[in-house]
């Protein structure tokens, strides 16, 4: 199961999904609201915390998160403070019950990663509802890279995924697939 921790959070947060299972994992920690408690009202423990990227409204309750569980966390900039442990492209992460994939996406924020199984993807900021795409207006950030990223996700998703859980607002379970399409098209033009 698949929960957004953060659905009714105020503040300036991102998404905070608990992917529950063999190993209970938190992807992005959010920022500015209790993730400890949220969690502890559907999970006794939590075994990793995996990072798309970090920038302050994923990684804002990892110091929280560390404490209350002792987890540890995993993502693609192991320089970064709130990374323990590197994520590489293409490797694989269990989250839950299923094995996913990585993929480095930069263009919104040099250490992205989405991650992705044969029919879930958290695309992070890279993607999201209704064709919209990740800033790119921020320091690291560039259109092109983002583009390129998009495309490389398009030629790796299947296309009949089912969800896509990203970093802000609803995820997408309706053709989620059309939706990066259209974010590839929009971000190309707009």
């Amino acid at each position: 199961m698949i929960r957004n921790l953060a659905r009714d959070a105020r503040g300036f947060t991102s998404n905070a999904f608990l992917v529950e299972g063999e190993r209970t994992a938190l992807v992005d920690a959010g920022n500015e609201f209790d993730v400890v408690g949220r969690v502890h009202e559907h999970a006794d423990d939590l075994d990793a915390v995996v990072l798309t990227h970090t920038h302050p409204d994923h990684v804002g309750t990892v110091g929280a998160l560390r404490e209350a569980f002792g987890v540890e966390t995993w993502g693609f900039d192991s320089d970064h403070p709130a990374v323990d442990h590197r994520l590489g492209d293409g490797e694989t992460v269990r989250l839950g019950d299923e094995a996913y994939r990585t993929l480095h996406t930069p263009g919104h924020a040099a250490d992205h990663l989405c991650l992705y199984s044969d029919s879930v993807l958290f695309a992070g900021d890279l993607v999201f509802s209704g064709g919209a795409f990740g800033r790119t207006d921020l320091e690291g950030a560039d259109r092109a890279t983002l583009v390129d990223s998009i495309d490389r996700l398009l030629g790796t998703v299947d296309e009949e995924l089912a969800e896509m859980h990203t970093g802000h607002g609803p995820s997408v379970t309706d053709r989620p697939y059309a939706t990066i399409e259209l974010a590839a098209q929009v971000a190309r033009t707009g």
